[in-house]
């Protein structure tokens, strides 16, 4: 066999593997799919029967409801606070130099190393020590602390495919910093900006650990109020919220990628 063909039939071998792991990383979703039609009243697979009840039921239930209004609420103003807070942190970290710049981006990126129980934890402990309401401020706080990094690794990347000889032209011209970065450097970065957040939106939308412990009844989101029902109830109710939290999930991503290219926000592609 000459080196080229052994060369295909190893990439032929290593595609039916990835393509194996795949299938088996994905086995618990289809599982979830099929167990979600499901007719009986407990969690059976495969079905006995057919049924779109739990659906209805997954719709109309109050507590998901609840969740699912007080999640798009945190969402909303985390996911926002995250873009207006990282796109001035990015822009001065990436082109500014000053004293601690990387202790600040190390404490800044930290909670991508950090789990999130803990920083979940550390609020509530802090919020007891002073004797702080847990309403909606809190999650939020939580939320945009969890997601920030991620805004400002989108930002990063936006800011490093920006041109800096355009910004320095503008500056030569007697534009002030602030109107260099208002008029020059956010247009430029736009994609990032969106890309930054919709990706705060997904994550603090399916923010679970840390919500746990900051949440209240009142401020449950979704995936708090998922986990009060599994405790209670082993219908597939959550099967059918789990299915169309997926399918949601999937067609922000799919547009996220097809609009800005996922690729190049998380920088696994090198820009063009």
């Amino acid at each position: 066999m000459t080196r080229s063909n052994q060369d295909r039939w190893l990439g032929y071998a290593g595609r039916v593997l990835v393509g194996l792991i795949l299938c088996f990383v994905l086995l618990p979703t289809v599982v979830v799919i099929i167990s979600s039609f499901s007719s009986t009243s407990v969690l059976f697979f495969p079905p006995k029967g057919w049924s779109l009840r739990w659906f209805e039921r997954a719709l109309s239930y109050a507590d998901f409801r609840h969740g699912l209004s007080a999640g798009l609420v945190v969402t909303a103003w985390a996911s926002t606070l995250a873009v207006l807070i990282g796109t001035a942190l990015a822009i001065a970290i990436n082109r500014y130099t000053f004293r601690f710049k990387a202790v600040v981006e190390a404490v800044l990126l930290s909670p991508l190393f950090i789990p999130h129980f803990t920083i979940g934890l550390g609020l509530l402990m802090l919020v007891a020590q002073f004797n702080l309401g847990r309403g909606y401020a809190l999650v939020i706080f939580c939320h945009v602390l969890l997601v920030l990094p991620f805004v400002l690794r989108s930002l990063y990347v936006s800011l490093h495919n920006v041109e800096q000889r355009i910004e320095l032209a503008a500056a030569s011209l007697g534009a002030s910093p602030l109107r260099v970065v208002w008029t020059i450097t956010v247009p430029l970065i736009v994609p990032g900006l969106f890309g930054g957040w919709l990706f705060a939106a997904i994550l603090s939308f399916n923010e679970f650990t840390a919500s746990l412990f900051v949440t209240t009844q009142a401020t449950q989101t979704l995936p708090v109020a998922m986990y009060n029902y599994v405790r209670e109830f082993a219908d597939p109710t959550l099967a059918a919220l789990s299915v169309m939290y997926i399918a949601v999930t999937a067609t922000l991503l799919t547009l996220a990628n097809r609009f800005f290219g996922l690729g190049r926000i998380l920088n696994v592609d090198a820009p063009r």
